[in-house]
């Protein structure tokens, strides 16, 4: 009899704990990693000269995302992945600089927030560039944790800002501190990872790097292995910094691991744009720094950061998530305000906040499902663009000359070398006025056209 009733129990126990595992799946961690300006051509899997072992790792045992779309410059796509919305809804067209009191609006609820709700710990290493004072910085939008610089560019060793300000903080007061940006985020992202192994709740962390945006300030050991492969003295020093933001994304992967976190943790990573043709940098950093004449690579993709061309706005991206996903190679059109409904998703919420516009994508990223009728509007600074696969259209407006509108077939012409205006117009006036809609949805304070 008490073995029947000890076994009934059993039973029991396995069918509930069955039922409460069907219900109410584990929910993973996030670890996301952005690259700073890291060009089409600059990671080893699409075929640069640069290595990067590491981030290569993950493309070959994760969901390599083929056109995933981003802002052309930083904090618009930041923006937009923190909301999961255009930025230019809130404003954010154009890198926020100088002494720019511009930040995101309090009356969006953005994925740290969000997270919060799912009961997360969230954390942010590096680079914020969505507020450049403390109090709109990460804290201020759903960071329980932060560390880093609050600009959009900084010495990798004085942690200032090009005009002096300072930057370089910890939870939002100013501190001062010795080592290069790379390795500094690097050591704080591993030393908080080490306190979550025996942790019940859930994290969120991100790690914004620096690299490999200018100043390049890279140590010889970074440059050594360019040496003989790459003439160029600052594509070299380009590479070395994306050799160094590899080697530091494999001390993150392997402390995961170490602390038996990588099982169920999903691992993103992504460009915040593409690659930056050179840079002059004038009175920056009090001339300190010397000018880049070649810097990343977008090849074969048409252009670079600022624009709406391919070059700039298609960005290298993985999703990696162990024994969950399989290798891929995506070939969906994504935006990067998908993102943040995905993420949310995964973590258990069952409303995604009113003011998302993206959608979530986690089935077609899993099940390499197609999407269709995905709509992408993308806006920068004097360039709107809007596009359903397969056509894009690009709308560049000029203060003193008519507006330019072309029209792109990015499954036949990824190079963007053909404008198929003339030839489609059907299609073309279609896009157009899809595109006005889009603008018309925007701040007014950007929508005031040009002057």
């Amino acid at each position: 009899m008490n073995r029947l009733i000890i076994s009934s129990l059993v039973l029991v126990n396995s069918f509930l704990s069955f039922g409460q595992s069907m219900d109410s799946p584990k929910r993973p961690n996030f670890v996301v990693i952005v690259a700073d300006d890291a060009g089409w051509n600059d990671v080893g899997y699409n075929g640069s000269e640069i290595h990067t072992p590491n981030i290569d790792w993950l493309a070959k045992n994760g969901t390599q995302l083929n056109r995933l779309y981003a802002a052309p410059t930083c904090s618009p796509s930041r923006a937009s992945f923190f909301t999961g919305r255009p930025s230019s809804r809130m404003g954010i067209v154009a890198p926020i600089s100088d002494k720019s009191n511009l930040s995101l609006p309090n009356d969006v609820t953005t994925l740290p927030q969000a997270l919060h709700q799912q009961h997360y710990q969230t954390a942010l290493f590096g680079k914020w560039h969505l507020g450049l004072n403390p109090s709109s910085g990460p804290k201020a939008y759903g960071f329980d944790y932060s560390y880093g610089f609050l600009h959009g560019q900084i010495d990798q060793y004085s942690h200032e800002y090009k005009n002096g300000d300072p930057s370089w903080h910890r939870n939002g007061v100013f501190i001062t501190e010795e080592g290069h940006v790379t390795d500094l985020v690097e050591k704080e992202a591993i030393n908080w990872l080490k306190t979550q192994r025996n942790s019940d709740q859930n994290f969120y962390i991100q790690l914004s790097y620096s690299a490999p945006h200018f100043p390049l300030q890279e140590e010889e050991k970074w440059k050594k292995p360019y040496l003989k492969t790459i003439k160029n003295k600052s594509r070299r020093d380009y590479a070395a910094a994306m050799s160094h933001l590899d080697y530091s994304i494999g001390q993150i992967l392997k402390t995961l691991k170490q602390q038996h976190l990588d099982q169920n943790t999903v691992v993103i990573f992504m460009s915040d744009n593409g690659a930056m043709e050179n840079w002059i940098p004038g009175n920056q950093y009090q001339g300190r720094h010397a000018a880049n004449d070649v810097l990343g690579s977008n090849f074969p993709l048409r252009d670079w950061k600022t624009t709406n061309y391919e070059g700039a706005v298609r960005v290298p991206a993985i999703v990696y998530w162990k024994n969950k996903i399989d290798h891929s190679l995506n070939q969906n059109y994504f935006s990067v305000n998908d993102l943040m409904p995905t993420i949310l998703t995964l973590a258990g919420a069952k409303t995604i906040p009113a003011t998302v516009e993206g959608k979530n994508i986690w089935n077609a990223i899993k099940n390499n499902d197609s999407i269709s009728n995905q709509q992408i509007y993308i806006r920068g600074h004097l360039q709107e663009s809007i596009i359903e696969k397969p056509w894009k259209l690009i709308r560049t407006r000029h203060k003193n000359a008519p507006t330019v509108f072309e029209l792109f077939n990015l499954e036949k012409d990824p190079e963007e070398k053909e404008n198929l205006m003339l030839s489609h117009p059907n299609i073309a006036t279609k896009l157009q006025q899809d595109l006005e809609i889009q603008f018309s949805k925007d701040a007014k304070e950007v929508n005031l056209g040009i002057e």
